[in-house]
């Protein structure tokens, strides 16, 4: 006896069979990617650390008030470390622990804010000059040789200077600073990708240029992508304290930590705590990002698989 099953039943079955193939393939290429970063001890010491970092930035007004930033008892300036006041007090008696850990909300807001300003620029820019190549190419990569030409501390310094110093323009100049990197890094990473043959089939087929770009060319690039984005972040972190540190960045009383470092050193042999701990947070975040970018790095390269 002949079975006879709709079309449209078939077609949906190869389709549901279609979807579910691609979902095992791809929580079995999250697996691989886990299974392979977590070998990296410092990676995941690293990732744990930025979880906690995290953790402080969204919970910051559970764990202390907002008002103990801005608070000042004079009867209190100055003291050190204790059940009261856990970092201790500054020259306006407000309370160092509640300074740092909501100046973790400046401080990641400048860095991923930066970070991800200067990827989407960059990607545009440097994927449209690897994949087109000829007059658009020399176009942008020159415009990206004259601010390659100065360090990019000193184009924040000057986009600083210009523009005045508050939250909005310092995003807007380290932004600046960062995007002539992200450029050469994209470009170099789609001129390897844009011959691949899945690219020259995409054409054959008559697809849109944007289309191929933002679909084909950019998602394959993606692995050197996310890890000097994670490292960028480390670096725009620095960046905002050093630039904040000597008063170009954000300013008093809000709570950042290179604003804190830059008052701590009028009181460096007196109050030292005042610089040890907003230091000791730089450092730390800093250093988890690097970390885990570093574990990225191992987990993210084909050329490292075992």
């Amino acid at each position: 006896m002949l079975l006879l099953i709709p079309a449209s039943g078939l077609s949906m079955r190869m389709g549901g069979k279609a979807v579910n193939k691609q979902r095992s393939r791809r929580r079995a290429q999250v697996s691989e990617f886990w299974r392979r970063f977590r070998k990296n001890r410092t990676a995941v010491i690293g990732l744990c650390i930025m979880a906690l970092i995290l953790f402080i930035v969204i919970f910051a007004d559970v764990i202390t008030p907002y008002s103990r930033c801005i608070t000042q008892v004079g009867s209190e300036r100055l003291q050190g470390p204790s059940r009261a006041h856990f970092f201790g007090t500054d020259e306006y008696g407000r309370d160092l622990f509640a300074r740092v850990i909501h100046g973790s909300r400046y401080s990641l807001f400048i860095g991923v804010v930066t970070s991800l300003m200067a990827l989407v620029i960059g990607a545009v820019l440097g994927a449209s000059a690897g994949y087109f190549g000829g007059v658009i190419d020399n176009a942008i990569m020159r415009v990206v040789d004259v601010f390659m030409c100065v360090p990019p501390i000193l184009l924040s310094l000057a986009v600083v200077a210009a523009l005045g110093t508050n939250l909005r323009n310092l995003i807007i100049a380290m932004t600046i600073s960062c995007i002539p990197g992200n450029v050469r890094l994209i470009r170099s990473v789609v001129l390897t990708v844009a011959e691949q043959d899945y690219v020259e089939a995409a054409k054959s087929y008559g697809t849109g240029n944007a289309r191929i770009i933002f679909r084909y060319v950019i998602p394959n690039a993606i692995a050197p992508i996310v890890v000097n984005t994670t490292m960028m972040i480390s670096d725009m972190i620095l960046s905002a304290a050093g630039l904040s540190f000597i008063g170009m960045g954000i300013q008093p009383p809000a709570p950042e930590w290179g604003s804190l470092l830059s008052n701590a050193q009028t009181y460096l042999f007196a109050a030292p705590y005042m610089l040890i701990f907003p230091g000791i947070f730089i450092v730390i975040t800093s250093l988890a990002f690097n970390l885990v970018g570093d574990g990225l790095t191992d987990a993210l390269d084909p050329k490292l698989k075992d």
